[in-house]
């Protein structure tokens, strides 16, 4: 027997008694290696030091996303209005799937008006879904961060995610719901009046917007006109955050305050 053999043979025999899954003893010639019988690592934490019960807990970074956390679990209808990257997507999304999986409500309703940004991407080919798919990506982003794909593509089968184009909401009532409206600043005030009445019971809704940011023509969008009329109405919570509350590379914040 060579040395190099001694060596392998010696390994091998060490990886099996200790329970260790040694990736040189895959080297040899043979097709199939008998995996160890008794594994070292044990998943009860008296066995081992590192902790695998890990869970995303959703935390605000700032007083403004506290605040607007506060108010989804408080009120039916929530306005998140701020600049750029202070989380308004992220935790409406969030905070649906954290009501979905407690049982609050039977679904999640997300809706987002098809508007490009400065520039036209032309004829999308597919169904309904695959032609929003460019436009609903930051819902999509946000959704596979607290869940996975895997399980994202069975809830939408089920129906218990559901797209709802802004073009198709007329005349729905939207009961046991969480409705997410992303992008308002790229509606109409007309849009934004049809979408708000389809609340339904058991159900809320957050509509989240930057109104300096808006696709529109100026004068269009309805959002900042909508959040002043809704300010003084009880049980309706309107929040606006500021740059303190952006949580993007600091840069933006700086870029936010001079652009």
């Amino acid at each position: 027997m060579t040395k190099r053999a001694a060596i392998k043979r010696q390994t091998r025999d060490l990886s099996r008694e200790h329970g260790v899954l040694d990736s040189r003893q895959f080297i040899d010639d043979a097709k199939v290696r008998r995996l160890p019988t008794h594994a070292g690592w044990s998943p009860y934490p008296s066995n081992d030091d590192r902790d695998q019960a890990y869970l995303k807990t959703l935390k605000p970074k700032s007083e403004g996303q506290a605040e607007l956390m506060t108010m989804i679990d408080h009120h039916n209808l929530v306005l998140a209005l701020g600049p750029a990257g202070t989380g308004k997507t992220y935790l409406a999304v969030a905070k649906a799937v954290e009501a979905l999986e407690a049982g609050k409500v039977g679904r999640i309703v997300l809706s987002r008006p098809a508007v490009e940004a400065g520039e036209s991407i032309g004829f999308l080919p597919g169904d309904m879904e695959d032609k929003l798919a460019p436009y609903l990506r930051p819902l999509y982003d946000a959704l596979s961060d607290r869940l996975s794909m895997k399980r994202v593509k069975a809830l939408m089968a089920e129906g218990l995610i559901e797209i709802a184009p802004i073009g198709y909401m007329r005349g729905r009532t939207l009961n046991n719901a969480f409705i997410v409206v992303d992008e308002a600043q790229n509606c109409t005030y007309v849009q934004l009046k049809m979408l708000l009445t389809r609340l339904g019971w058991h159900s809320t809704m957050v509509v989240t917007g930057d109104p300096q940011q808006s696709d529109l023509l100026p004068g269009i969008s309805g959002l900042s006109d909508i959040a002043e009329r809704l300010v003084a109405v009880p049980d309706i919570a309107v929040i606006k955050l500021a740059e303190r509350d952006i949580v993007r590379h600091p840069l933006v914040a700086s870029m936010i305050g001079v652009l």
